[in-house]
């Protein structure tokens, strides 16, 4: 079962949830709860079969692998895009005219944001005109969520944030030395849950991700891609062509770059693949152009609840409330209803066939399907929950007794950050999880 995200009155927590939910962090419970659910193109053939377009890497193209009996298997969308689409479901969208929060599931999660700049005073503006905010374009103030940022709460820019970083710090640093993980989850609860590695930061602590999704397809045959871009060239006068002809040559610009000569679009922009070989064109270099997929698409999601239950906080009442409330996070990421708009050429939808099943310990998991609470019960789970961490919001990160949201980049501590990279030598890359 999975539902969207917009439902706005919470009803009453029913005991059959508590009960059901709770039961799943029992030592004796399951080892992880598996989602599978079938995935269609939004255009097919008579057979199913459709085309889409995997992501691109570089050097290889698309992320195919070759099964030993032939098959070939596509990866659609990884795991760490899977939880970039996840996370941003807690971010604010912005409040009614009522103050309210627009997306319900805000209020589960602290609402961290990152002044990266705001607007420079412009030439003969005052900046007491500015400080008041006059409306213009200059006003613009360059913001991220911390629900955004590649690395989550280990990102590079919360280390350059003075007045973040430090209980960032404290919290990984109870995390590494005290296996306590509920300064964290009080700040960045979702870093705990999709995930995290304080690479960058003292302690080199690194979490598991407790929700892991993915989508894969499988019996795929590649295709390739031409084109060819016609620019208004032909169009202009014999003296125009000479005049725009001789500029770039003096700065060795092709007239392609800029847009007025024709230019083909059949191979694939790389030196280290022939383009030709004996003669005829290399498929290994051609413009890809999407996968044939023959067989099933599948997104798979897990909660590992093996990975849950070994989340501590300072005592064993605490444990308990930690593990509870990233729970409710993760079973309410679980079960989005994602966009299937994964990029251009690839658009899915859901062929409402979900499969929810409870992994134990030993033996196959049942064969019936997981009894689920409904998202309205989750989201009422959730938010009870929640409740206990926002009294465990920092003294740090407060400013007269009120949590203070909104925290500034500074580009010398940033500068500090790259000098110690220097002397230290560089940290290793850790895409986001």
């Amino acid at each position: 079962m999975t539902t969207n995200t917009t439902t706005r009155n919470t009803p009453t927590l029913s005991e059959a949830t508590i009960e059901l939910v709770d039961s799943w962090l029992d030592n004796d419970g399951p080892v992880a709860l598996h989602l599978r659910q079938s995935l269609r193109p939004v255009e097919v053939d008579e057979n199913g079969r459709g085309i889409i377009f995997p992501p691109t890497y570089a050097d290889i193209g698309y992320n195919i692998d070759t099964l030993a009996d032939g098959t070939r298997v596509a990866t659609i969308d990884t795991v760490g895009s899977q939880a970039n689409r996840l996370e941003p479901i807690f971010k604010s969208t912005g409040k009614d005219a009522t103050g309210n929060e627009l997306n319900p599931l805000a209020c589960l999660v602290p609402q961290v944001e990152i002044v990266l700049h705001k607007a420079a005073v412009k030439k003969g503006q005052s900046k007491a005109s500015a400080a008041v905010g006059e409306a213009d374009a200059s006003a613009h103030v360059e913001k991220r969520s911390l629900l955004d940022l590649a690395h989550r709460s280990a990102d590079a820019v919360v280390l350059a944030c003075p007045t973040l970083a430090p209980e960032i710090a404290k919290a990984f640093e109870a995390l590494r030395n005290k296996g306590n993980a509920a300064p964290l989850a009080a700040i960045a609860p979702t870093s705990l849950v999709f995930g995290v590695w304080d690479s960058r930061g003292g302690t080199g602590e690194k979490r598991p991700r407790l929700v892991r999704s993915i989508i894969r397809a499988w019996d795929v045959e590649i295709l390739h891609s031409a084109a060819q871009f016609n620019s208004v060239w032909k169009a202009l006068s014999e003296q125009q062509q000479q005049e725009l002809d001789k500029a770039p040559k003096a700065k060795r610009v092709k007239l392609s770059t800029i847009g007025f000569a024709d230019a083909p679009a059949t191979f694939r922009k790389t030196d280290k693949i022939p383009q030709f070989v004996d003669g005829a064109p290399n498929p290994g270099a051609r413009v890809l152009g999407g996968v044939l997929a023959k067989g099933s698409i599948e997104r798979d999601v897990t909660i590992n609840l093996v990975a849950l239950r070994g989340i501590r906080g300072k005592d064993a009442a605490e444990s308990m409330e930690v593990q509870k409330y990233l729970l409710g996070l993760a079973l309410l990421a679980a079960t989005a209803d994602l966009e299937l708009f994964l990029r251009e050429g690839c658009l899915l939808r859901y062929a409402d066939d979900d499969k929810w099943t409870a992994v134990p310990r030993r033996g196959e998991p049942k064969s019936r399907e997981l009894r689920f609470p409904e998202h309205d019960q989750l989201v009422a789970y959730a938010k009870a929950v929640a409740e206990p961490f926002k009294a465990k919001w920092p003294d740090g990160l407060k400013k007269d007794g009120v949590p203070v949201l909104e925290h500034e980049f500074n580009l010398a501590e940033a500068k500090k950050l790259l000098a110690k990279q220097v002397d230290e030598g560089p940290a290793s890359e850790q895409p986001k999880q």
